[in-house]
């Protein structure tokens, strides 16, 4: 299983900043039917932001629209499946979106007008001390080695950098079927479940 590392420990300094910042909370939480807390709000995109976040949410609900099409007409695991069975799912489901966006290229979804944007947001809205937190963790690990390649498996040997939720409040937000990661100086946009590489930019740390 892969090694997953959290920023959190970044979090803690810097949710203190924000939280001490300012009246209004960093986000509120609400009570789910079940009683279970879940996070109800996050702070307002700047107008100046608005329109290259929401069109690259726009774009990222197209390619998911694209891998739920291609997962509804896979056969179905069963709830018996063997490890080898689960595998060879995951890997077909990996080759038919490969095969669907074979002319993908770095920057489709994480256009330059939008990374300026992603980049302006993570140095002006990160506290100063939870930047340098962030970059050591980030560098000291070892997936800044990982070559990366647009429509190819995140390799599963190596750990998982989570984003700190302080950013991922302030980024585009993104729909359960993918997430951010870091890698080095560089942030990824993944599928969660086939773990392919959809995009990345460049010099998005803080």
């Amino acid at each position: 299983m892969k090694p997953k590392r959290s920023l959190v420990g970044s979090l803690a300094a810097g949710l203190a900043f924000a939280l001490s910042a300012t009246a209004a909370p960093l986000f509120t939480f609400a009570q789910t039917p079940t009683g279970s807390p879940v996070a109800a709000a996050q702070p307002a995109v700047s107008p100046k932001h608005k329109a290259a976040f929401d069109a690259f949410e726009a774009r990222v609900k197209e390619y998911v629209a694209m891998r739920e099409g291609i997962e509804g007409k896979m056969p179905k695991l069963s709830k018996d499946a063997k490890a080898e069975e689960i595998e060879a799912h995951k890997k077909a489901f990996q080759d038919a979106v490969r095969a669907a966006r074979a002319s993908a290229k770095q920057g489709d979804l994480f256009v330059p007008e939008l990374a300026a944007h992603i980049r302006e947001v993570i140095k002006a809205e990160t506290p100063q001390r939870v930047k340098k937190e962030v970059r050591e963790t980030v560098m000291e690990s070892e997936v800044k080695s990982i070559p990366l390649r647009v429509n190819q498996p995140y390799p599963e040997s190596q750990e998982l950098l989570e984003m700190p939720p302080t950013l991922l409040l302030r980024l585009p937000q993104l729909p359960k079927q993918v997430r951010f990661r870091y890698v080095g100086r560089n942030m990824l946009l993944v599928d969660r479940e086939n773990g392919l590489i959809i995009d990345f930019m460049p010099d998005a740390l803080p």
